[in-house]
């Protein structure tokens, strides 16, 4: 029957037509197989595995559960639910941490009066602690930067040219919109750069972590953290309370090398034009 005769043909077709179905269900029987293992090994995993969901199960500290309770109260209407943000009202606060919440919280530029080209500095409506308890949930809640404990400025009789780097870095990054003197100034599309005359220094240096409204991040890649203590030092010493450093005028903030040219110029003016007066009157 198997032989190369008609009816030996007919015989091995229908065994192939037979055979056709036979192979199928084997397929389907593997890819059944395969997928009950899948089942199987996510199910251990789940099982044996828990922490893999700890995200959506968090548990907040006491501090970040009482900063939830004022965000869900001030803060919830703009940045949505677990601070994920809404559209056209406020962007998501996930990933940046617990600086930005403190200064822009800490200086009262949020919660916002309403929306404008830049948030405008005013009386804070939280006290200092409620500001850190905001900034702990929300860095729990997604991390990013965070203002480091400790002294924020370098000691200057441990590191006596703290000051004059801290001035050299400041002129670098900060005059271009802060000025020499740090008194701020217009930028464009209606935005400005605050002045620095008041300025705490954990408001700089979460200012310079988180880079907020059109100021640029100067994260530790860029400006370390002992540059920016410099920086600080620099601000809080030389700007704001040595507000004449090295000359009677303060022209420019550039010390007596400015006003000693104005002087010169002045000087000389004042001599040429008496020089003209006296050789008119003789």
């Amino acid at each position: 029957m198997t032989s190369d005769t008609p009816a030996g043909r007919r015989f091995r077709v229908f065994n192939r037509r037979r055979s056709a179905p036979s192979r199928a269900r084997r397929r389907l029987g593997a890819a059944a197989r395969m997928l009950a293992a899948l089942a199987l090994a996510g199910g251990v995993y789940t099982a044996f595995a828990p922490g893999a969901f700890a995200d959506d199960t968090r548990q907040l500290s006491a501090s970040a559960q009482e900063g939830k309770a004022l965000f869900d109260t001030s803060c919830i209407t703009c940045h949505g639910r677990n601070a994920e943000g809404v559209q056209d009202r406020g962007p998501s606060l996930i990933g940046v941490g617990s600086a930005a919440v403190e200064f822009q919280v800490g200086t009262g530029r949020m919660p916002m009066t309403r929306q404008e080209a830049q948030a405008e500095e005013k009386q804070p409506q939280f006290d200092k602690a409620q500001t850190k308890q905001l900034g702990q949930y929300i860095q729990e809640l997604g991390g990013g930067p965070q203002v480091p404990s400790g002294s924020l400025t370098t000691d200057i009789e441990a590191n006596p040219d703290a000051l004059s780097n801290g001035g050299e870095l400041f002129r670098l990054n900060c005059t271009s919109c802060h000025g020499f003197k740090g008194a701020g100034g217009a930028l464009s599309s209606g935005k400005y750069a605050p002045g620095l005359s008041t300025a705490s220094a954990e408001e700089i240096y979460a200012a310079m972590l988180t880079g907020p409204q059109n100021m640029p991040v100067f994260g530790d890649n860029e400006l370390t953290p002992d540059q920016k203590r410099e920086i600080i030092t620099y601000v809080k010493v030389q700007l704001q309370e040595d507000k004449d450093p090295g000359g009677l005028f303060n022209l420019g903030g550039y010390g007596p090398v400015t006003e000693g040219l104005a002087i010169f110029l002045v000087g000389i003016t004042i001599l040429v034009f008496t020089a003209l007066w006296i050789a008119g009157k003789s």
